[in-house]
């Protein structure tokens, strides 16, 4: 991923008013971002626990999508599976992350959620950069393979969202 500015990143939100893109808090540690890691800037709000963010690059522009943490993870000894890298982590570790669809169909409630890992580091657990606490089951993908299974699931995601 090429690096974001402040000023990029704010403007690349599809699902939220210029107003609300202006003011949503930005990754503390976004000037130490490794961006080459990266497939997507994903982050959460440490001052609203239900709030996360995702920047990616869809079909040659960037999108942003404001994201709510659905409701309380479920009981710890559950593995759940997230849908973009395909991680299992136990239920606390994924967390269901709903957009509101922009315009019209937002403001009227329409939304798309997926499970996602909550930290949003798939690009990370992807390539073997971040381990997850639980034993994984065994692939025969490459990491190559394994990033862009991740990048397809991603396309499908912001596809339901802006579509």
């Amino acid at each position: 991923m090429e690096p974001l500015t402040p000023e990029v990143i704010r403007s690349s939100f599809v699902n939220c008013s210029k107003g609300e893109a202006a003011r949503l808090p930005l990754p503390a540690k976004l000037p130490s971002t490794r961006w080459e890691e990266l497939d997507f800037l994903g982050w959460s709000d440490p001052g609203a626990p239900g709030a996360a963010y995702l920047v990616t690059p869809w079909r040659g522009e960037l999108r942003g999508l404001v994201l709510r943490v659905g409701n309380a993870a479920g009981r710890g000894g559950r593995k759940n599976m997230c849908t973009l890298c395909l991680t299992t982590h136990s239920s606390t570790d994924v967390t269901l992350m709903v957009a509101r669809r922009p315009g019209a169909a937002g403001r009227n409630g329409n939304t798309v959620g997926t499970y996602l890992c909550t930290d949003l580091a798939c690009s990370l657990y992807a390539r073997g950069l971040k381990r997850p606490a639980r034993a994984q089951p065994a692939e025969t993908l490459s990491e190559e393979q394994k990033v862009e299974r991740l990048l397809e699931n991603l396309d499908t995601f912001v596809r339901r969202v802006v579509t």
